[in-house]
Formats: C-alpha cells, structure tokens, sequence
C-alpha cells in the first residue's frame, strides 16, 4: 500500500479505520463491555508493539488475546507458561536426525505471527528471558545461528499479580519490552448476565470468523508509519517520560524505548481516528497504559500507597501541553 500523496495517505486511512473497525467488532462478539481494552489491543497491533494483560484471574484476559488472534487470519500460537517450561520449549531446538546425519532446527511456538503467553509470570525469569531478543529484534539465535521471525510479529502476555502464590515478578527488562499493559477488570453486572446467557450454552471463540489478513496487518502498520509526529507534540512525549525520571515517587522512571513506544502508539490511535497526525490528547490518553508498568515507586511512596498510575496522572495534568497550532 504505496502512500505517496495526500490523496493516496487519506484512501490508506479510510481502510485503516474500516479494518480496524471489522476486527474491533469481532473482538467485542466475545469479549463484553471492554471497550477500551479492546481498542489499546488493537491499537498495539498496528504500533508493531507487544501486548501485557494483567488481572486476577477470570476476568477475560486469555479471552481477549485469543479473539485477537483469532480476528487476523495468520499464524498463531500458544504457550501455556508453568514452573518447569524451558527457554527452549519457546525457541525451538536443535535435534540430530539420524537419517540425514545432521543437525536440524525445530522452530518453537515463538515462529508466529501471533504468541498468546498465557500467566507468563508463573515460568522461572530464566525460561520468561527466552522472549527478550524476539520482542525487541523479531529474531531467535539457537546455537550461534540466527532465524528471523513473521511479520506481523505480537506477543500478547497473560499474568496475575504478582501478590498470587506462584508467580514470579516479570524483570525489568521484559516488561519494557511490552508496549502497553491492560488490567481488564470485573465486568459491569448487564455484561456480567449476558456473559452468562452466551457463554453458559457455547464459547463465543467457536464462531469468530478472521475479518483480516496478515498481509492487511502488514499494510495497515505502513499506514500507521506514515502519520505525522509534529516536533512539539514529539517534544512533549519526551518531557513526559523525563519527569518520570525525575519524580521523587519513582526509583525507575521510563526508558527511551518507552518513548518510542509512546509515540509509535500515538500514531496508531490517530490512524483509528482518522487522523493523518498526531496530537497531544494521544499522547495523554496513551501515558498511563504504556508507561506504568515499567516504573518502579520508592519504598516511602510504596508505603504511602503512592502507585505509578497516581504519578503518571499527575505529571499529565501537570505538564504543560503543546498548543495545537503547532502539533
């Protein structure tokens, strides 16, 4: 899908916002009363970023991962994440086969387009690293050789608090490797009942039909590349994830590849919006989903029950925002 006029980037939009909006309704078939769940969801699909749903459990979070998928007609694959999974059983192995008289790779689940990681908390840090090098290059090294990996490449990731038996926190570095988290939360009670009169008879999984392809994914992310990032709206997601750097609340503030991912998700929320350039309400509806998760608070702001989505919140009323003539 070639954008090179003004013409040609609108005609790319208008399918953008109708695709778009096929796969969100697809995903709303199943999952109830989750708006704006969904939305982020598919907003981190067209960022080309990587999705982390957190709750207790129950809640709709595999549901969710799996109507994505099951949305796009492409490659997907699950794993199922326990205490005893190796970073093998992720990446593939190199077997011998006694036939050939050679050694040949045996791609794992991560050779997809699509990785639903389900409670990815509960593997050891050892086995949940596996993921590091594909989720931020979209390639697997096994034995000194490299494999590149399907595009479009997600991995979408359950987990429970960290606070449930069983469980070990995600590291530092695996958790900024995920563009945004979602914390699903209990249904509204009207959900709740339909929920219970669809879902009592059959899974709502086992008539979602794919309204997109990967090569309609593939194109749409070229669309969303394209959007235009002002310099001062550029400015402002920078000052943003500064101040976490700075505030006295925070012991780890966002990284630069938090800042990459804020503004590659900006241009995805405008794109669903029509919008052909990003504003300053993108980058604020996207701060908290995107940033918190990779903050860590202070023990005096832990014990104050100070949390980085209350940080977050305040740095966006306080900030002072581009004017829109320039953005």
């Amino acid at each position: 899908m070639a954008i090179s006029t003004h013409d040609e980037a609108d005609r790319g939009l208008d399918v953008l916002t109708q695709v778009a909006n096929k796969i969100r309704a697809a995903i709303e078939s199943v999952i109830e009363g989750k708006p704006n769940a969904v939305r982020l969801a598919l907003t981190v699909l067209l960022a080309e970023g990587h999705l982390l749903i957190e709750d207790v459990p129950g809640v709709g979070k595999t549901m969710l991962a799996k109507a994505l998928a099951k949305s796009v007609d492409c490659s997907v694959r699950r794993v199922q994440f326990t205490p005893d999974l190796l970073p093998s059983d992720i990446t593939g192995v190199s077997a011998y086969n006694q036939v050939r008289r050679e050694f040949e790779f045996k791609q794992g689940p991560v050779f997809a387009n699509i990785v639903v990681g389900d409670e990815i908390n509960r593997a050891s840090p050892k086995t949940q690293s596996a993921l590091l090098e594909c989720m931020e290059e979209q390639q697997v090294t096994v034995d000194g050789k490299t494999y590149g990996l399907g595009r479009p490449f997600m991995v979408i990731a359950t987990q429970n608090p960290v606070e449930m038996e069983g469980t070990y926190p995600l590291p530092e570095a695996q958790r900024d490797r995920f563009t945004a988290r979602i914390s699903m939360g209990y249904p509204e009670p009207s959900a709740e009942l339909e929920m219970l009169d669809v879902h009592g008879q059959t899974s709502p999984l086992d008539g979602l039909e794919p309204v997109a392809h990967a090569a309609d994914v593939r194109d749409l992310i070229q669309v969303v590349r394209k959007v235009h990032v002002a310099p001062a709206v550029r400015q402002y997601a920078i000052d943003l994830v500064t101040a976490t750097r700075k505030h006295p609340d925070l012991r780890l503030g966002a990284s630069p590849r938090a800042t990459l991912h804020l503004v590659r998700a900006a241009r995805a929320h405008a794109a669903m919006d029509d919008r052909d350039y990003v504003l300053p309400d993108d980058i604020q509806e996207l701060a908290s989903p995107v940033l918190t998760h990779r903050l860590l608070p202070t023990p005096d702001a832990q014990v104050e029950r100070r949390t980085p989505e209350q940080v977050v919140g305040e740095l966006v009323r306080r900030l002072p925002v581009p004017d829109r003539r320039h953005s």
